[in-house]
């Protein structure tokens, strides 16, 4: 049976009731929104464009026979740069993580933000967010994420990448992702995970959370949380900091820095959580994060 938590951390994301409208759902993968965030606000906040990058949809061999979508932003014509993975939120890579990735690119790095849903369905055609969770997101199998994203590095690599200089960094689900991938992939120099879970119940999908994993941390991992965050609970944080004090060489170089206003997804410029000031400290430590440990 899947985790039913996600529902709770989710709800911190709805929109008020009286926040602008700006009424379009994503089209093609990066551009647009998932219909499930709507109402978003009449101007997102940061828009970066692709000038002097190459920026788009590639296609991602997984196996055989299946090509994961994902959205890639680099410097044009460059190769031998270091690798960031972009992890989404719930909703799938729709135009503010092609932003990040963009942002990333833009300071010289190969950004890919792969499409982790999409062989259970379409998130961005779910208008309700708990129908979102129970049909896609807790269907999500931990293991088939991790090699999806083992799956993206490599094509980073055929693409001539540097990913002996890996990190990854996500939001929300994605920031849970972080913490898992830094255990899974001895490659990985670095995460930066925003807000993501650190807690839950093992499952056949989600058999092990971040607190499980802390002895297996190949990199640090810098965690990025609000402190009125209703869908986890600062205690979690706690728990975490402590297992990470007692873990591998690199959970214990792993850091915490929580916002005490921030609520949830305070880094999502587009909704009515966004708080420009921690998310703006927040994305200048991820950077400093990336270089201090070696993945600029």
């Amino acid at each position: 049976m899947a985790d039913s938590s996600w529902v709770g951390d989710v709800n911190a994301l709805l929109p008020s009731k009286d926040f602008s409208r700006r009424d379009f759902v994503r089209g093609s993968i990066g551009t647009g929104f998932a219909a499930a965030v709507l109402p978003i606000a009449a101007q997102t906040v940061i828009k970066t464009d692709s000038a002097g990058l190459v920026a788009g949809p590639v296609s991602i061999p997984v196996g055989a026979d299946f090509k994961l979508p994902a959205y890639r932003a680099a410097p044009e014509g460059k190769t031998q740069l270091p690798v960031v993975l972009v992890v989404s939120e719930i909703f799938g890579v729709h135009e503010h993580i092609a932003d990040v990735a963009r942002r990333f690119a833009k300071l010289g790095y190969c950004a890919i933000a792969p499409e982790l849903f999409v062989r259970q369905g379409d998130a961005s055609s779910y208008t309700e967010i708990a129908k979102l969770v129970s049909d896609i997101i807790s269907k999500t199998p931990d293991s088939q994420v991790m090699t999806d994203l083992d799956a993206t590095v490599a094509w980073a690599k055929s693409q001539g990448m540097d990913t002996g200089r890996l990190g990854v960094t996500g939001f929300c689900w994605g920031g849970r992702i972080t913490w898992l991938y830094a255990a899974h992939n001895p490659a990985v120099k670095a995460g930066v995970a925003w807000y993501g879970r650190l807690v839950g119940a093992p499952s056949d999908v989600n058999p092990k959370h971040p607190l499980d994993l802390v002895g297996r941390l190949n990199a640090p991992v810098l965690g990025l949380y609000g402190g009125q965050d209703q869908g986890i609970p600062l205690d979690t944080v706690d728990k975490m900091k402590a297992a990470l004090a007692e873990g591998s060489a690199a959970a214990r170089k792993s850091e915490f820095v929580v916002y005490p206003d921030a609520p949830h997804a305070f880094h999502a410029d587009y909704r009515p959580s966004y708080r420009q000031g921690p998310a703006e400290d927040g994305w200048k430590r991820c950077l400093a994060w990336f270089k201090a440990q070696g993945v600029a």
